[in-house]
């Protein structure tokens, strides 16, 4: 006898490498109930790495179990981190989430523009901010793009339904997977670059300390689409150190920095 669907039944895709590899990041979420049915969304779109972020609650307070329904595991098997900067660490696509435009960051766009991006990365992570601010310009400093959802005027969705939409958009929505994929630079390598680039502006008076966020905020969003290699911020950085070398010999000095690329 055939048994008739419900009319919401849901009819599982079959996964793929982005689903068993992409990270979701909650930074400082309030409420238990809002971290359970977010680990439910991922679930239920096929994503499995949940990373939490100077949480304000315990993610496993009974609520959270409670609203994660057959996604306990997942919430049991979360990683929690003191800073956004280590949840990101090991990772070399950092996807961030605001339903606003910030000045001097590349405006957000639509989740199904940066898909090819998140099916392309070996290690991707999706970040979503507290849930009265969402991120604050230094979350999103640390990500290399910026997602928006579109909705009507009335633009209030809650932490799990963002993720939910966002996951689907990424893990589930139909696109063609790319044939060939590149291995690009951990966003801790990543930052590290910055670090060092920053040291070396003040070194030789191209920014100061007024002027530095502002600067450092172009030059990040210049080199983030570049998708550097691991090998090319270690060119860059090999770069950095002549300079500094330089610098500290004088005008006159010669030869190259040790430790050059």
């Amino acid at each position: 006898m055939a048994l008739a669907l419900s009319p919401f039944t849901l009819h599982p895709q079959p996964s793929t490498l982005a689903a068993m590899s992409l990270a979701v990041v909650l930074v400082s979420p309030k409420t238990p109930g809002n971290i359970g049915s977010a680990a439910r969304a991922m679930l239920n779109m096929g994503a499995s790495d949940l990373r939490i972020v100077a949480p304000r609650c315990d993610h496993l307070d009974p609520q959270a179990v409670a609203m994660a329904v057959h996604a306990e595991g997942l919430l049991r098997s979360a990683q929690i981190f003191p800073t956004l900067r280590e949840a990101l660490a090991d990772r070399d696509l950092s996807v961030g989430t605001s339903a606003r435009l910030r000045a001097d960051l590349p405006a957000p766009r639509h989740p199904a523009l940066v898909r090819p991006l998140v099916r392309e990365a070996a290690a991707p992570a999706l970040v979503f901010g507290p849930e009265e601010t969402g991120l604050i310009n230094s979350d999103l400093e640390q990500c290399q793009v910026t997602v928006r959802i579109p909705t009507g005027d009335y633009a209030s969705l809650n932490l799990a339904q963002a993720v939910l939409l966002v996951c689907y958009e990424f893990l589930q929505g139909q696109d063609d997977v790319p044939e060939h994929s590149r291995k690009v630079a951990t966003r801790e390598e990543m930052e590290a670059m910055y670090g060092h680039l920053q040291g070396t502006m003040h070194l030789i008076g191209y920014t100061d300390a007024v002027r530095a966020r502002h600067t450092m905020r172009l030059w990040r969003a210049m080199l983030d689409r570049a998708l550097m290699s691991s090998a090319e911020s270690r060119l860059f950085r090999g770069f950095l150190r002549q300079v500094k070398w330089k610098v500290e010999q004088g005008e006159g000095g010669e030869g190259r920095a040790e430790g050059e690329e």
